[in-house]
């Protein structure tokens, strides 16, 4: 099918001279782009087909021409859905969601005779049209083996659909931490460890670097559950590239990210998840890519030990609630003595791994989440130490002989 890209135009039909089904949140349904129902300047949605133009047809509109981007023959236009095509795809999202959370839900579902996912979030702030579909064009035509791709979206109201390729997967957190039996961890090898940290540092480092825009992107949704682990390899993937960028999480330090931060309009307040969350961020809600690499570092010390970025226990004794951080715990453990890194290391590893290699590891991660964003380092120069440990890890393998050409599945035990 021949992916297209629609562009705005000025004088459209009246949704109500139409008959269409009205989104779960009352929105319009109205294909064209206008201002929202919460003074977003985003596009509304119903049947697109009047609205498809021809790839060679100049904009009719005096706003937000997309000629450029036509005339760029780019091999992968991002798709526009219809709206029509999410609800009936999603069952009017009476399916099962595939995940949910306080900030989004999640549907896997069958577009276009292609399996993907639909993820639904809220707009959080006012974003320009033609911004919206400059961002939209980059992040769908960006690949890379370490990012779940973005295959399209589908706007209505003040909510966005974006639709990402299916992946059969495990998260990394539930690889990590089986309930069924703690015990047991698909990532026994310290090969199957350094693979991950590598993935995740490249797939990084290209949403920071590589996407040959014009602007800094930042994910700002890095968290173990966020990151799936792929068979047969056991490679890691980022999900949700594209996510803050095309809801309007991310305030750039501009104008306007200044009079958002002065409101206390509440789509002007922005999520984080505890434990991962840059101390800069819990303070401004501004995210930048070194609150990216911030999380990057707990989900390394995670990968790590096996602990969770967060979790509180009850004291027997006092009855109070004790607060156990994954990075204060790294912490005590390279600044003791007595072996309080191996102490610290999951022990299901059973002490098989390099250990300057995991020493080395655990400081650079240190360095990551590190109080102060200007004692963080880039993920440019985090990933070259990566591919560093990579190697040297590979040189232990060879010379201990370690066996790791083994069957392994991320099927429930």
């Amino acid at each position: 099918m021949t992916k297209q890209v629609i562009e705005p135009t000025p004088n459209l039909p009246s949704s109500s001279s139409r008959k269409s089904k009205k989104s779960p949140q009352n929105s319009s349904s109205n294909p064209s782009f206008s201002t929202g129902s919460d003074n977003f300047i985003i596009p509304s949605t119903a049947s697109t087909s009047s609205f498809y133009k021809d790839s060679r047809r100049s904009s009719a509109s005096g706003r937000t021409s997309l000629s450029s981007l036509r005339e760029s023959v780019l091999p992968d236009q991002p798709n526009i859905y219809d709206f029509q095509e999410i609800c009936a795809a999603t069952h009017n999202f009476l399916l099962k969601p595939h995940s949910s959370s306080s900030s989004s839900t999640a549907w896997l579902c069958s577009i276009r005779d292609q399996q993907s996912v639909v993820v639904q979030r809220r707009f959080r702030r006012q974003i320009d049209t033609a911004q919206l579909i400059d961002r939209l064009t980059v992040i769908c035509k960006s690949h890379h083996s370490s990012l779940v791709k973005l295959k399209g979206a589908s706007i209505s109201g003040s909510y966005i659909y974006l639709v990402y390729d299916y992946v059969v997967s495990a998260s990394l957190a539930d690889c990590l931490r089986n309930a069924k039996n703690p015990n047991f961890t698909v990532l026994s090898s310290w090969a199957s460890r350094i693979r991950i940290a590598s993935d995740i540092a490249h797939g990084l480092d290209y949403v920071h670097n590589s996407t040959g825009l014009g602007f800094e992107f930042v994910h700002n949704h890095i968290k173990s559950s966020s990151i799936i682990v792929v068979e047969p390899n056991l490679n890691a993937k980022i999900c949700h590239f594209g996510t803050s960028e095309l809801c309007g999480e991310i305030m750039r330090e501009n104008v306007e990210s200044r009079e958002l931060k002065r409101s206390d309009s509440k789509i002007n307040k922005f999520e984080g998840t505890r434990g991962y969350m840059a101390p800069e961020f819990q303070r401004s809600g501004i995210a930048t890519q070194m609150c990216d690499v911030y999380a990057f570092g707990v989900v390394i010390l995670e990968l790590l030990s096996g602990m969770e970025a967060l979790t509180y226990t009850v004291d027997e004794e006092s009855g109070s609630y004790v607060r156990i951080s994954v990075v204060d715990a790294a912490r005590g453990a390279v600044e003791g003595s007595g072996g309080g890194l191996r102490q610290w290391v999951d022990k299901r590893l059973k002490d098989s791994y390099p250990v300057e290699v995991v020493e080395k590891l655990t400081r650079l991660a240190l360095e990551c989440v590190a109080d102060d964003p200007d004692g963080r380092p880039d993920m440019g120069k985090v990933v070259v130490r990566v591919s560093q440990m990579f190697l040297e890890s590979q040189e232990w393998t060879e010379k201990m002989g370690v066996i790791t050409d083994f069957s392994v599945s991320l099927a429930p035990r």
